[in-house]
């Protein structure tokens, strides 16, 4: 099955892409269980993509329920090569304000038992993540962002560190001064496992981060509430689909070289003819080219 080379995930507050036409819903079964929601196949003018909602259209899982393998495995069987995904997040620098936007190039991961790997069950891998984000496809973000004269948002920020937390419940005090103290950037609750994922997958990948609140740790802003998230959202999501529409316009006609594309090469460290038929067919999607 081979569909749409760009894939976007859509985070709180985007659950679809007004912009799509021919739109096309396929249910996906993997090896890992069903993803988040139906995938949304369609043409982004005049380039196909596929769309998913990482909570479900009608935002009903948790962060901690969210099946990341089986929503990059998704996007893996349609043929994504460049994955967007766009996500909520606090702020926790002052200078990162509101309705800004963030495209991180790091990340800190402070999950609980969340499953990030597709490995394991008689297959090693150790894939290299020292820049957890693909930089080509970043750049083409930002790009993107620069192009556009967008209401609401004073400035975009490329680069900085974003700090996955397990939630769903929002950070202590003590919790979101540690994080500035490590001179993180902001902090939301997804896009580490799925970028984790994304590069077993060989899949080029990159966050744009949508700034909600200034987390607790502001004097001004101590207090983080769903109703402050909710109006940000709103705002926030009109933004994201229009740089996500420039940039898929860009990777159309340009699409760039990515590291992720060939992650796997010196990765695996099982000699694949002496590991589990059952173990190399489960993950055949993603070794076939080492097979």
């Amino acid at each position: 099955m081979s569909e749409a080379r760009i894939g976007i995930i859509g985070g709180s507050g985007l659950y679809k892409m007004d912009a799509l036409k021919n739109v096309e819903e396929i249910q996906i079964e993997t090896p890992f269980g069903s993803p988040s929601d139906a995938l949304v196949l369609g043409s982004l003018e005049g380039t196909k993509v596929a769309f998913l909602a990482r909570h479900g259209r009608n935002h009903t899982l948790l962060p901690s329920e969210l099946p990341f393998r089986a929503n990059i495995y998704a996007m893996k069987k349609l043929g994504v090569e460049y994955l967007i995904s766009a996500s909520a997040v606090g702020s926790l620098k002052a200078e990162v304000k509101p309705l800004d936007m963030v495209i991180p190039d790091q990340f800190i991961d402070r999950t609980k038992g969340r499953i990030s790997t597709f490995f394991g069950e008689g297959i090693v891998a150790h894939i290299a993540f020292g820049d957890p984000v693909c930089k080509n496809l970043a750049n083409v973000l930002s790009e993107a962002i620069a192009s556009l004269d967008l209401p609401d948002v004073s400035t975009s920020h490329k680069g900085g560190t974003y700090v996955c937390m397990e939630g769903p419940a929002f950070s202590t005090k003590a919790e979101s001064n540690l994080y500035r103290s490590w001179d993180a950037t902001v902090i939301g609750m997804t896009n580490l496992p799925e970028a984790k994922l994304a590069r077993e997958a060989e899949i080029a990948y990159a966050t744009l981060a949508l700034v909600t609140d200034y987390d607790c740790w502001h004097p001004d802003h101590d207090s983080v509430t769903v109703e402050m998230v909710v109006e940000n959202l709103q705002r926030n999501a009109i933004n994201a689909q229009k740089v996500i529409l420039a940039a898929v316009q860009s990777l159309s006609k340009n699409p760039p070289v990515s590291d992720a594309h060939s992650a796997l090469k010196y990765s695996i460290l099982t000699p694949l003819d002496k590991a589990p038929t059952t173990t190399k067919e489960k993950l055949r999607l993603l070794l076939q080219k080492y097979l």
